[in-house]
């Protein structure tokens, strides 16, 4: 199984963007090559739900960010969001409602705030409502 490679300073980003949309979850996507599950860039985006239990990625940031992913020859590798305060597994809300079997899907733990990165984030894949963990590995 391919793992999702981030580089810290990415998922330091990630983090950052996370604990500052508290107490709301967060949300965005990671761009850079698919076929080797590198994420090199992370694109914040607004949580259109404003809401701790949930995420609704803003259309007009995703149409901008999806453009931006095009137009730097990047691709699509993960979408983001944290909990606010259970653990980075895909509740059965996320499970019901990921639309996307290709791309990975990255959560962030906020249970404990200060957490590394290593501990908070957990990447996973979902289709068809079910989710598999996939290896994550932070460079």
């Amino acid at each position: 199984m391919t793992p999702v490679r981030i580089p810290h300073p990415v998922a330091e980003e990630m983090l950052s963007h996370a604990r500052a949309e508290l107490p709301n979850e967060a949300c965005g996507f990671l761009s850079g090559s698919l076929a080797d599950g590198r994420a090199t860039r992370f694109h914040p985006a607004r949580n259109v739900d404003a809401s701790p239990l949930r995420y609704n990625v803003h259309p007009e940031d995703q149409v901008r960010i999806t453009f931006a992913i095009e137009a730097a020859g990047e691709e699509l590798v993960a979408i983001f969001h944290s909990h606010t305060r259970s653990a980075a597994v895909p509740s059965a809300t996320d499970r019901r409602t990921a639309m996307y079997p290709v791309p990975f899907y990255l959560l962030a733990s906020l249970a404990q705030p200060d957490a590394p990165p290593a501990s908070a984030l957990r990447a996973w894949r979902i289709a068809d409502g079910e989710a598999t963990e996939v290896p994550l590995s932070l460079e």
